[in-house]
C-alpha cells in the first residue's frame, strides 16, 4: 500500500548545538507556553486586569502543569516504565515525550489556584482568560510528537498521510509506511476551538469560568474522534481506549458546569483583579482635587472680572478672608467677611486697577480684625 503523496517525518527529533541538545519536543511545549500565555494576558489586560498578572501566574500553573501532565502518562502508561525489562528512570526522561492533557489541565488549575489566591483574583476568571491561549498551546505542542514520530493513526494512503520511519511502525505493520497525522487533525482542532471561544465570548460575555468550559467541552470532542484513531498502546474499557472514557467523563462535566453557572451566575465579573481597581482609583482624588482647585481659580477670576457689579467681585476676597481665618473667632470673621462687601459695594467698579485695591483693602481689614 503505497501513497502518492505523504508528509515526511523529520529525520531527527534532536539538533546539537555544540554539546547542547535542541529538542523539538521540547521546542514545541515552550513555544506554546509563550504563545499561550502572551495571548492571555492581552485578554487579562482587556478584561481589567493588570499586565504581567497572567505571566506571575504561570510561574506557578506551567511548572504543576508538567509535573500533573507526566503523572497521568506515567500512571496510565505504567508498563512502560515498570513492566519487566523497563527502566523506571525513564519515568522521568519528559523530552522524549509523553505528557497527558488532562493531567496537565488539571494539576496546573492547582498551581494556577496558588497563584490566583496570593492575588486575590477569582480562579474562573483567570481560567476564562487563558481558555483561547491554552487550545493553541496545545495545537503548538502537538507538533513535538511530529518530531518524535508517536501517536499517529492507522494506516491510510491519503494525500496528507505521515511518513513513519521503520523503527517507530507499530509491531503489527512494520511493512506499512504512511499513517494518519493524528498529530495534525489534533493540531488543527485546537486552532479551531480557540478561534470558537473568542468568537463565543464576545458574542456572549461569558464569565465565571463559562469559557474554559467551551473550550474543555469543544476540545474533548475532537480529542474523542482522534483517539479513536490513534494506534498507539492504551487501555481499554468496554471496547474504547481509556482517554475516549476520559473525554466523554470531562465533557459532560464542562456541559454541566456551563448551565449551572449560567443560571447561578450570569453575565461576566465586573472586577478580575482588585489590585487593577485599587492602582485605578489611586489617581482619581490627585485627578479630583486639580480638577477642583482648577475650578476653583477659575470661579474667582470670573467672579472679579466679569460681574457687572461690585458685589460679586468681592465675595471671594471675603471667602478667602474667612477660610484664612479659621483659627480665629466665627462671629469675628462674619463680621470681617460682611465689612469686606460693604466696603467693597461702595467702591466703583471698572478698572482692574481699582479691583485689585478693593481687594487688598478688604484683606487688610480682615487682617486687623483677626489681629
Amino acid at each position: 500500500m503505497d501513497s502518492l503523496a505523504f508528509i515526511p517525518s523529520p529525520s531527527t527529533g534532536v539538533l546539537y548545538l555544540g554539546p547542547v541538545p535542541l529538542r523539538g519536543y521540547a521546542f514545541c511545549i515552550i513555544l506554546g507556553v509563550f504563545v499561550g500565555v502572551w495571548l492571555g494576558g492581552r485578554r487579562w489586560v482587556a478584561r481589567g486586569g493588570l499586565p504581567g498578572t497572567v505571566a506571575d501566574i504561570a510561574v506557578w500553573a506551567v511548572p504543576f502543569g508538567l509535573v500533573g501532565g507526566r503523572l497521568y502518562h506515567v500512571i496510565t502508561s505504567y508498563e512502560l516504565y515498570f513492566g519487566e525489562g523497563r527502566n523506571w528512570v525513564d519515568a522521568f526522561k519528559i523530552w522524549e515525550g509523553g505528557l497527558g492533557i488532562w493531567g496537565a489541565i488539571a494539576l496546573g488549575a492547582v498551581g494556577a489556584w496558588i497563584g490566583c489566591r496570593r492575588r486575590g483574583i477569582p480562579l474562573p476568571a483567570y481560567a476564562d482568560a487563558l481558555a483561547p491561549g491554552i487550545a493553541l498551546a496545545q495545537a503548538l505542542g502537538r507538533w513535538g510528537n511530529w518530531f518524535n514520530q508517536e501517536l499517529y493513526g492507522r494506516p491510510t494512503t491519503l494525500p496528507w498521510a505521515l511518513e513513519i520511519d521503520e523503527a517507530h511502525r507499530p509491531f503489527e505493520t512494520p511493512e506499512l509506511a504512511t499513517y494518519h497525522p493524528t498529530f495534525l487533525y489534533e493540531s488543527l482542532w485546537c486552532v479551531g476551538v480557540a478561534l470558537l471561544v473568542i468568537w463565543a465570548d464576545r458574542r456572549f460575555r461569558l464569565g465565571h469560568g463559562r469559557a474554559f468550559a467551551l473550550y474543555v467541552a469543544a476540545y474533548t470532542v475532537g480529542r474523542f474522534w482522534i483517539e479513536y484513531m490513534r494506534v498507539d498502546d492504551a487501555h481499554h474499557i468496554l471496547g474504547l481506549r481509556l482517554n475516549n472514557w476520559t473525554s466523554i467523563v470531562v465533557f459532560l462535566g464542562a456541559v454541566v458546569y456551563m448551565v449551572l453557572s449560567a443560571r447561578k451566575r450570569p453575565g461576566r465579573e465586573e472586577v478580575v483583579e482588585p489590585a487593577a481597581v485599587a492602582a485605578a482609583g489611586a489617581g482619581a482624588p490627585e485627578a479630583g482635587a486639580g480638577k477642583a482647585s482648577g475650578e476653583e481659580t477659575s470661579d474667582t477670576v470670573a467672579g472679579t472680572g466679569d460681574e457687572p457689579d461690585g458685589t460679586s467681585g468681592s465675595e471671594p476676597d471675603a471667602e478667602s478672608g474667612s477660610k484664612s481665618g479659621a483659627g480665629a473667632d466665627e462671629s469675628g470673621s462674619k463680621t470681617d467677611a460682611g465689612s469686606g462687601k460693604e466696603t467693597a459695594a461702595d467702591k466703583p467698579v471698572g478698572k482692574p486697577a481699582d479691583k485689585a485695591a478693593d481687594t487688598a483693602d478688604s484683606k487688610a481689614g480682615a487682617d486687623s480684625s483677626r489681629a
